[in-house]
This record gives structure tokens, C-alpha cells and sequence, in this order.
């Protein structure tokens, strides 16, 4: 997995700087390079509870930097079917390697056809150009 500023291509990504990576009717989550970077260290994550639904675009989890705290929006709907417990222990992954071993949370999605809203790599890199 890329551990650099690489957007990788393949995935599917939100404007609120959160990617997906979709496998038939799963989809895992985590947030992007970018975002991680302008997040600074990680030093907290409150991840949601397996079985918990998510909602595309409303917050599902929290991040606390040493600079602040922010929401993780869910850049698709469904049930939560896992949390990424290896990242609960090693908050670095985050930071480290965001598309691989950091992702955060696997889904259940409920509604496949909101992929349609997500944007190509091209896309999202345009965004933070």
C-alpha cells in the first residue's frame, strides 16, 4: 500500500477527505493522506460500534490530533461489520499508512448506488490541488 502522498487509484473518495475501497457489498473506510497530514499525530480514535449504521456524509467516528479534533464522515451508508482493532492499539498507522494498514472501519453497505456521489482519484487529487 502507498505510505506516501499518493492517492491511490481504485479507490473512491469523499470531499471530506475519507476513501473506499469496495469489495462486491463491503466497503472499507479511512481517511486520506491529505487529511491525515493536515490532521498532524493522531493521538486518539473513537471508533463506532460493529453493528452500528452509518450514514453517507453524517460523522461516524472521531479523530483527536495534538492539533484538533475532527468528525470522520461516512462516505457511504450501512452497518458497521468491523473496526479496525490494530489501529486502535497503534494509533501511527493513521499517520503511517493510511490507505493500508490505517484504514479504520469495514461496512456493510446499504445502499450501493451512493458510490455514484464518490470521486475518482483524479478527482479528489483536483480537489486539493
Amino acid at each position: 500500500m502507498s505510505t506516501g502522498a499518493e492517492n491511490p487509484r481504485g479507490l473512491l473518495y469523499h470531499p471530506a477527505h475519507d476513501w473506499v475501497r469496495m469489495d462486491d457489498m463491503t466497503a472499507t473506510f479511512g481517511v486520506t493522506w491529505f487529511a491525515q497530514s493536515q490532521l498532524g499525530e493522531i493521538v486518539y480514535w473513537d471508533p463506532p460500534q460493529v453493528g452500528s449504521r452509518v450514514v453517507k456524509d453524517e460523522p461516524y467516528s472521531e479523530l483527536e490530533s495534538v492539533k484538533a479534533v475532527s468528525d470522520v464522515l461516512a462516505p457511504l451508508s450501512g452497518v458497521v461489520l468491523e473496526c479496525n482493532e490494530r489501529v486502535a492499539a497503534e494509533l501511527t498507522l493513521i499517520n503511517e499508512d493510511p490507505y493500508g494498514d490505517g484504514w479504520l472501519v469495514r461496512v456493510e453497505l446499504s445502499n450501493p448506488d451512493e458510490t455514484a456521489a464518490l470521486l475518482s482519484a483524479e478527482s479528489y487529487d483536483e480537489l486539493i490541488a
